[in-house]
């Protein structure tokens, strides 16, 4: 019988993230989803656990606090007794002009982009480790870690650090059997971007497939890199921009 695997979802209360996280309850696995802000991650717990599929666990709280990645990695491990899968997409987005740019600003981005996601990852790494069957991690980056856009360079430094941060810990990784991407979306439909009446169809005109992703379409992606059916790639980012990057118009222009 094939072992039901176990997953890690952080920034998963709506978005990119919970999209993730139901893509791999359809799949099979278990999830413990983690959000900011218990009141999103009690909606998408209730919401997911009405599909019927796998079970599906929630964690409240900031997932850059050590206390927070330990409590997510307990709750894998005493509920479910394993974690194969885990992905880092909680983050933040500080816009600033460069020259303006606050001390304050830039430590939390970094703290919770870059500390963050190293630290899940360092804990995750540990428990696959012991269990000596491997398993699968996967970041979340941005198209700004390719591409220049304004008002976004402490953030697109951070997204651009966690994309060297996979292929570099290939090396320490690959030989526990752990494979590690990252997936940079472009522009993405969902809960923050929709607020915004101009955002759909400012995007629709800039990138070549004429529309933005939605973020099933970023949640497909993300369940491939981390399922078997990709277990011989690691180390790599994979771009999920409609072709956006390859001519990079700004939304400013």
């Amino acid at each position: 019988m094939k072992t039901q695997k176990v997953a890690i979802v952080t920034g998963a209360g709506q978005g990119i993230g919970l999209e993730i996280a139901r893509k791999l309850l359809e799949e099979g696995s278990n999830v413990v989803l983690n959000d900011l802000e218990k009141s999103l991650t009690e909606e998408a717990v209730a919401n997911l656990s009405r599909m019927g599929k796998g079970s599906v666990l929630g964690c409240s709280g900031d997932a850059a606090d050590q206390s927070v990645i330990d409590e997510l990695i307990e709750l894998a491990l005493s509920n479910f007794g394993r974690l194969d899968q885990v992905v880092c997409n909680a983050g933040i987005t500080l816009f600033g002009n460069f020259l303006d740019y606050s001390q304050a600003d830039f430590l939390e981005v970094v703290r919770v982009n870059q500390a963050g996601t190293f630290f899940l990852t360092q804990a995750a790494a540990r428990v696959m480790k012991n269990q000596a069957e491997g398993g699968a991690i996967l970041f979340t980056s941005s198209v700004t870690a390719h591409q220049s856009h304004e008002n976004l360079a402490a953030y697109a430094m951070s997204k651009a650090a966690i994309e060297m941060l996979a292929k570099n810990l290939v090396l320490e990784l690959a030989p526990l059997g752990i494979r590690i991407n990252t997936i940079a979306p472009g522009a993405t439909l969902t809960e923050r971007t929709t607020s915004d009446p101009e955002y759909a169809g400012t995007w629709s005109r800039l990138t070549p497939m004429g529309r933005p992703a939605s973020a099933t379409d970023i949640a497909n992606a993300a369940a491939f890199l981390l399922s078997d059916s990709a277990r011989h790639i690691t180390g790599q980012t994979l771009i999920i921009d409609g072709g956006w990057t390859s001519i990079s118009p700004s939304p400013y222009a």
